[in-house]
């Protein structure tokens, strides 16, 4: 076990300090059942910027026939059933130079969340409205982030635009990139803080090909993610 003379120094503002609190049971038995014990681990650690490729814009690959929870089962909470489908997929996404997996759910493939992170796009509504929106948690199908209510809350605060938990599809997100309303698009979870998309790979099943969808999430200025990004780490150094 390491001191804390041996943890490096917390210097850079890309840098966080993350933890892992697993909770697992310790029964003397063999069998599967509801734990009657447990014990607690807390363990934490600086790290940097979460994605090898830093502050530069993330690609997810979005195919309907990888699932990673559905309604009535555990997918909101942190449980360790929850990663065991992710891992076979994830290493799909890295084959196919994502770095990580844009999860839908349903035929009508609703967006849910990332792997690590909640899902939020910047765009002007079908009603003409700018508008922040990210899928809803009333499904149980998704993690109830703490990032992702700082960054609603902050949206609500600043009431600069419609702020919106409702669910989307794919089919609206294309017709919105193909119609020019997407302005960004980014993630937000503890260890990546938030995180910029830049592209999806997204497999047609109609088509039974996979497509490149461009977000132009860098392009926009002022830029709606840097301005989360840098208010919830000035929150988080005490820096407000």
């Amino acid at each position: 076990m390491a001191s804390s003379s041996q943890a490096p120094e917390m210097g850079e503002r890309t840098q966080t300090k993350t933890s892992g609190d697993p909770h697992k049971s310790f029964y003397p038995t063999l069998g599967v059942g509801f734990p009657i014990n447990a014990k607690l681990f807390v363990l934490t650690g600086p790290v940097g910027q979460y994605y090898a490729t830093g502050f530069q814009p993330v690609r997810l690959l979005a195919d309907s026939q990888y699932v990673r929870a559905f309604p009535g089962g555990v997918g909101a909470f942190k449980m360790g059933c929850n990663y065991a489908p992710t891992i076979w997929v994830g290493k799909e996404a890295a084959a196919k130079n994502c770095q990580q997996v844009l999860w839908l759910y349903g035929e009508e493939e609703e967006v849910t969340e990332v792997g690590t992170m909640n899902i939020f796009v910047y765009w002007k509504n079908e009603q003409g409205e700018t508008e922040l929106i990210t899928p809803p948690l009333d499904r149980g199908v998704i993690l109830p982030g703490v990032t992702r209510d700082s960054l609603l809350q902050l949206a609500r605060e600043w009431g600069e635009f419609k702020v919106s938990e409702k669910s989307f599809t794919m089919h609206d997100l294309r017709k919105a990139l193909s119609e020019g309303r997407v302005m960004e698009m980014f993630g937000a979870g503890t260890a990546c803080v938030v995180s910029p998309v830049g592209q999806i790979l997204y497999h047609n099943r109609q088509k039974d090909q996979y497509e490149t969808l461009e977000i132009p999430t860098m392009k926009n200025s002022p830029n709606l993610m840097q301005r989360f990004y840098e208010t919830i780490i000035d929150i988080q150094v005490s820096a407000t």
